[in-house]
């Protein structure tokens, strides 16, 4: 059905356009290594630049790094086109928020040479992420919980 595939599609564009505009805003309101406190005790705002892959692997792979995610990008929505008529509302949850993850952080790579990160987790020492992490880490849960209910 067209209507599963407009869905995902409007989702992650979505998710796309928060994960853009969150990262203008720590652009324009952060200056690179400062932190705001915005949720005292758990979360902060710092701005921080990326020019590797999760947690800062790959270090100056930025280059590359803006093809694998054009590549996954182009995957994803091929696999979207002929796949989702057929899946499940996990599988489509997924779907999206891995395609605006991965579009959001290739963005950056290709406009910048890296990516923007600026939320900090205050009680545990964890690298500062963004937005389109948080899809692509969520799009992992519902791949899981996809295969525990069909289990």
């Amino acid at each position: 059905m067209a209507g599963k595939r407009l869905w995902i599609l409007l989702s992650a564009s979505g998710l796309l356009l928060l994960d853009q505009l969150s990262k203008q805003w720590w652009l324009q309101n952060l200056q690179p290594g400062q932190s705001h406190r915005w949720i005292p005790g758990l979360l902060n705002l710092r701005l921080v630049w990326n020019d590797g892959a999760a947690f800062s692997l790959f270090r100056n792979g930025s280059t590359w790094l803006g093809w694998i995610s054009l590549l996954v990008s182009i995957g994803l929505l091929v696999w979207i086109w002929r796949s989702a008529r057929q899946w499940s509302k996990w599988q489509a949850a997924a779907a999206a928020l891995l395609l605006a993850g991965s579009l959001g952080n290739g963005l950056d790579r290709w406009r910048y040479g890296a990516v923007i990160d600026g939320l900090e987790l205050v009680p545990i020492s964890f690298p500062v992420f963004n937005l389109a992490d948080v899809a692509i880490n969520l799009a992992v849960l519902c791949l899981l919980i996809e295969a525990i209910r069909q289990r």
